[in-house]
């Protein structure tokens, strides 16, 4: 785990860019999340071997660190699971506060990738 730097009371460090790092993580701040972590893995392993490309990799490794950045603060994850129960209340595309909440939700992503990509 690095400790680098962030904002608000995180409830773990950030951990290193690394996939046994980003499990273990996960196992501490929300081992409920593990075996989807493994499903998706295996999908991405799957799809890179099918592909000849490690992309599918490290997309899956960028996708489970923003993961645990949202899951590990406190900030992220209420802000994320506020625009989720708004999106999911909402009857469709053009009800009020559909928009607005998928906006905060793609800008909660945004800054937890930037966060973990420096």
């Amino acid at each position: 785990m690095t400790t680098q730097p962030d904002h608000g009371a995180a409830l773990i460090p950030r951990p290193e860019h690394n996939p046994e790092a980003v499990r273990v993580a996960l196992a501490r701040i929300a081992p409920h999340r593990l075996a989807e972590l493994e499903q998706h893995k295996e999908n991405a392993l799957a799809a890179a071997i099918r592909s000849g490309k490690i992309g599918h990799l490290t997309h899956w490794l960028d996708w489970w660190m923003r993961e645990v950045e949202i899951e590990r603060r406190p900030d992220f994850f209420t802000r994320r699971n506020d625009a989720l129960a708004t999106i999911h209340r909402t009857t469709g595309k053009d009800a009020l506060g559909f928009r607005p909440a998928m906006d905060e939700l793609s800008a909660i992503e945004a800054e937890a990738a930037q966060a973990v990509n420096g």
